[in-house]
């Protein structure tokens, strides 16, 4: 079964400094039929304009991923790390028992562009942790690269929960297919562009949920970024 969650359906705030789209209840914006897929929690589509940000918070018991889109953003946490997230870079914090960070766009004229991705831990209290790896534009070229997965295979960055993260690029002809286990979930968020996905056309800001489905399908794209969660039920 294909469920497809619209782009304009999600859920919006404009904060001035701060852009932002919801696919799941968040802040602000509840939705009972939108609080997550799987152990999916969040994912935020956020704009974040020149020389503002996310001042110091906390969060934990949740594996936050960001994934720059355009720009630039910068990251400082309580537990040592510090380091700028560009284009093509998987970054994966576990807030474990407990971790203040900040998000910041330092640049003077350009916004940054990223996603926030929460998922569910498989474990509550766990030590806070951090990674950030970059994943090059011609590895997800017309495939659907593995950028984060439980066991860190492939080179993917390590999530402490049952899910799995891919991101693949496709323009033309290139077409990519993905085994799925029925018994699972997934997910797909198109980025940018635009994308047939198991028959369906998505655009920026779509998603479809596949449940009972065996397998996957990304083609027909047009300069279309395109991210994939397998993720527990």
């Amino acid at each position: 079964m294909i469920t497809l969650r619209k782009s304009a359906e999600r859920g919006h705030a404009d904060h001035g400094w701060l852009n932002s789209y919801h696919s799941f209840s968040f802040a602000d914006y509840y939705d009972p039929a939108h609080m997550g897929f799987g152990n999916l929690r969040v994912i935020n589509e956020d704009r974040i304009a020149p020389g503002t940000g996310f001042a110091t918070h906390g969060h934990r018991d949740m594996e936050i991923i960001s994934y720059v889109l355009e720009g630039e953003l910068a990251h400082k946490d309580s537990i040592g790390n510090g380091a700028a997230i560009r284009p093509g870079e998987v970054q994966r914090m576990s807030a474990g028992r407990g971790i203040l960070h900040s998000e910041y766009n330092h640049a003077p004229a350009a916004t940054t562009h990223f996603l926030q991705i929460w998922i569910l831990p498989d474990e509550r209290g766990i030590d806070p942790g951090y990674e950030q790896k970059m994943f090059p534009a011609e590895d997800k070229r017309g495939r659907l690269r593995l950028v984060a997965s439980p066991d860190a295979r492939e080179g993917s960055v390590k999530l402490n929960a049952d899910a799995a993260m891919y991101v693949g690029l496709f323009d033309g002809e290139e077409r990519a297919e993905l085994a799925l286990d029925p018994k699972r979930l997934a997910y797909v968020h198109v980025a940018r562009g635009e994308v047939q996905v198991n028959g369906q056309r998505l655009v920026a800001g779509d998603a479809a949920k596949l449940a009972a489905e065996p397998r996957l399908v990304v083609e027909q794209g047009r300069q279309a970024e395109v991210i994939v969660f397998d993720l527990a039920p």
